[in-house]
Order: structure tokens, then C-alpha cells, then sequence
């Protein structure tokens, strides 16, 4: 059983093949009947009516034949004869398209329409609706946050931890870097970290006793036989050692508990150091120094590059994890922008301004760009394919032209010899 024949698709421009044909064939038979009166009139009995109706017939007959000869000229060559200044469009499609582009980029796409067009858009309006809609705002944050990893690329490493090691001295050990500093300490003293970091403090102390216990018994009892000589150090050094160790590890074990005498000293002391840094000038300004020397070290100027490839491995491969933080602060920034653009119409204001300007700016460039890609465009089209869209679009309304042309010369023929009878008579 051979197999169906695939379904032709539907042609999209049979509507106007024959709107185009059916005008043609008016237009046609139009000059055609100018013809055939030319002819009959030669049958008529001779007379006034006989002479004025064939100058008429005569007339609308050339005019006929002149615009079908100019309409058919856009296109092809009529009667198939390589007549010049015929098939225009196939010819000149190039030039056609670099005037077609001169004219678009010259006095369509000029800053007085786009900012017209940009006005009546209502860009404010449209982003904000885009970035209140979080079905919408989740795809832009994704792709935004796809793009993180190429910026970064494009980063110099070492440059990076130049700039880092430049900014963060600056940022941290200015003048008010103290009072930075105080009012950080004053939030973790709110919220209790400090108390925290007392007992991470202690807890590493108390591991690295434990871990060292013997190389500080063995010292203590040095120090015991360096003082009270050899027969007092190997009679009570060890117990003195002991001894000391255990005393030691008491008062630790006496800090841990929260309402330690040492910690309520400690919390004195931090609250005590906040006030004076927030107050004291000389204080914060002392702190910010001791910061810039602590940045300023080549220990940590190494230790600031290195942040600098940690973070960046850190965020490229957030970037690329969907539950990643990266993408949730992305979607978050442009859902407070489109809250920032719903509420302030001052902002929306200044983003339709800043769009024009921005458009004002790239749109010299802009305009010789789009005339070159019209240009080009065209120069690309198949002839044939451009001759027959064209033709299909306003062949329609030049058939009109023939129409008219053969009715005008009709009428202006017969006006024509009334008046020429008129004032000369009948010319033998």
C-alpha cells in the first residue's frame, strides 16, 4: 500500500493572489475595451459624436497602456523585452534597502519618536508589574544569578585581592571604623553572642591546656628546681606542677557557669569598652589604627586574598544551586524594587527619565546600526521572493493606477478635442 501523499500546507497568500488577480483582470479588460471602442468608432457614421468619442477611446487607451507599462516596470521586464529602467525592484533591491534603511534610521527612529514612544510605554509601569509577580521575577533570578559565575570570570584573581586588600583597610580602619566597631559589639551584646564567644574562648583554652598538660608539668617543675634547686624540685615539683594544673583548670571551670562571677566582669568590661568607643573619640580613633596596622600586615594581606578565592568559590556555587542563597537574594532585590516602584512614584519617575537618556545616548550609533542591518536584510532577499511580496501587497492599489489611468485619459481625451473643436474647428 503506498503511502499518503503529505498534506499540502495552506497557501497564506492565496487571499491576496486573488484580490491581485481579480484587479489585474478589471484593470485589463478596462484597456481592452478602450481598445475595442478605438476600433468601433472607425464603424460609426462620421460626425462630431463619432470624432469625440474616439479621441476619448484613443486617449484612455494610451493613458492605459502607459500605466500598465509603469506599473509592470516595478517588477519585471514588460513583455519580457530587457527594456532599461525596467524590473526596478529586482534590480535595485541593494539600493532600494540602503535608502529603505537611510529613511527608517532618519525620520522614523529619531530621539523625538522614541521618546515619544518611550513615554506613552509606560517602562516604569511595565516593570513594575514584571517584578511584582514572582512567577516572573523567579525565571529573571535564576538566569541572573546563571550569569554570576561568567562575571566572575572575567575577574582577575589577583587583581581582585589587590582591590580587596585596598578596600577593606579603608573600610574598616577609617576614622569611625571604632564607632562601626562599638555599634557592632552592642548588637551581639544584645543578643547574647558575646557570652558565646567567652565560652568558645574558654572551651578552646581548657583543649589546648589539656592538649600541652605535660609540657607545662614538665616547665613548672624546671622552674621549681631553677628556684629551690634540685633536692626541692624532686621532692615537691611535681606536686607543685599538679597542683598549679589543677588550680588552673578550677577557675576555668569556675567561669563556665552563666552567672559566673567572670562572666558578669566580662560583660561589664565589653559594655564599659562599647560606651567609651562610642564616645570617646581618642578611643575609636585608636581602634581604627590598631585595625589598619592589623590590615595592613602581610600575614593578612595574605590571609585577605584568600577570602577573596574562597568567596568567590563560595558564590559560584550558590549561583548554581535552585534553593541556592544567591538566587533567593537576587529575587528578593527586584521584588523591593518593584515595591520601591509601586510606592514612590518619584522613582518611577527618574527611571523613565534615566531610559530616555539612555536612549538619547545609544541612539546615534543605534540609528546607523539599524540602517545597516535594513540594508542588509534586503540585500539578502531572493529577488524573485521580494518581487512577489511586494507585487502581492500593493499590486492591488497599482491596478488601481491603471484603472484610473485609462479612465483620466478617457475623459481628458474627449475634453480635450471638445475644446481643441472649439476654438479651431474641425482639422481636416
Amino acid at each position: 500500500m503506498s503511502p499518503s501523499p503529505a498534506p499540502v500546507a495552506p497557501d497564506p497568500d492565496l487571499a491576496a493572489r486573488r484580490s491581485l488577480r481579480d484587479h489585474r483582470r478589471f484593470a485589463t479588460a478596462l484597456l481592452g475595451g478602450m481598445g475595442a471602442l478605438t476600433v468601433a468608432t472607425y464603424a460609426l457614421p462620421p460626425g462630431i459624436a463619432t470624432d469625440l468619442l474616439q479621441a476619448a477611446a484613443k486617449a484612455g487607451f494610451v493613458g492605459g497602456v502607459a500605466d500598465w507599462f509603469a506599473v509592470t516596470a516595478l517588477f519585471r521586464h514588460p513583455l519580457g523585452l530587457p527594456i532599461p529602467h525596467t524590473a526596478i525592484i529586482p534590480n535595485q533591491k541593494e539600493r532600494l534597502g540602503r535608502a529603505l534603511g537611510r529613511f527608517v534610521a532618519g525620520h522614523v527612529f529619531t530621539r523625538g519618536e522614541v521618546s515619544q514612544f518611550l513615554g506613552q510605554l509606560d517602562l516604569p509601569g511595565i516593570l513594575r508589574r514584571f517584578l511584582s509577580d514572582p512567577a516572573a521575577t523567579r525565571p529573571a533570578a535564576e538566569a541572573l544569578a546563571a550569569l554570576v559565575p561568567r562575571i566572575l570570570a572575567t575577574i582577575e584573581d589577583g587583581r581582585a585581592r589587590r582591590a580587596l586588600g585596598r578596600i577593606l583597610p579603608r573600610m574598616l580602619g577609617g576614622r569611625d571604623a571604632g564607632r562601626v566597631i562599638g555599634r557592632a559589639l552592642r548588637q551581639l551584646v544584645r543578643g547574647g553572642q558575646h557570652q558565646d564567644a567567652f565560652s568558645f574562648l574558654l572551651s578552646s583554652l581548657k583543649a589546648a591546656l589539656a592538649s600541652r598538660e605535660y609540657a607545662l608539668q614538665r616547665a613548672i617543675e624546671a622552674r621549681v628546681i631553677e628556684q629551690g634547686g634540685l633536692l626541692v624540685g624532686w621532692t615537691v615539683g611535681a606536686a607543685v606542677a599538679q597542683r598549679v594544673i589543677g588550680q588552673i583548670n578550677a577557675e576555668l571551670a569556675r567561669m563556665e557557669p552563666e552567672r559566673s562571677e567572670m562572666r558578669a566582669a566580662f560583660e561589664e568590661w565589653v559594655r564599659r569598652e562599647i560606651v567609651r568607643i562610642e564616645q570617646d573619640p581618642a578611643r575609636a580613633a585608636e581602634i581604627g589604627a590598631a585595625i589598619s596596622r592589623l590590615l595592613a600586615h602581610e600575614t593578612m594581606r595574605g590571609w585577605l586574598g584568600d577570602v577573596w578565592t574562597r568567596l568567590r568559590t563560595t558564590v559560584e556555587e550558590d549561583a548554581t544551586r535552585p534553593d541556592g542563597q544567591t538566587i533567593a537574594f537576587i529575587a528578593g532585590a527586584l521584588a523591593n524594587l518593584g515595591a520601591l516602584l509601586e510606592s514612590d512614584p518619584g522613582a518611577r519617575a527618574r527611571l523613565q527619565v534615566a531610559a530616555e537618556a539612555i536612549a538619547g545616548t545609544l541612539l546615534p550609533a543605534a540609528q546607523g546600526q539599524l540602517s545597516a542591518f535594513i540594508a542588509g536584510v534586503v540585500a539578502r532577499w531572493d529577488a524573485g521572493t521580494v518581487t512577489e511580496k511586494l507585487e502581492l501587497s500593493v499590486g492591488p492599489d497599482l491596478q488601481y493606477v491603471r484603472i484610473n489611468g485609462t479612465l483620466v485619459g478617457f475623459l481628458v481625451g474627449g475634453v480635450l478635442y471638445a475644446v481643441l473643436h472649439a476654438l479651431f474647428g474641425q482639422v481636416n
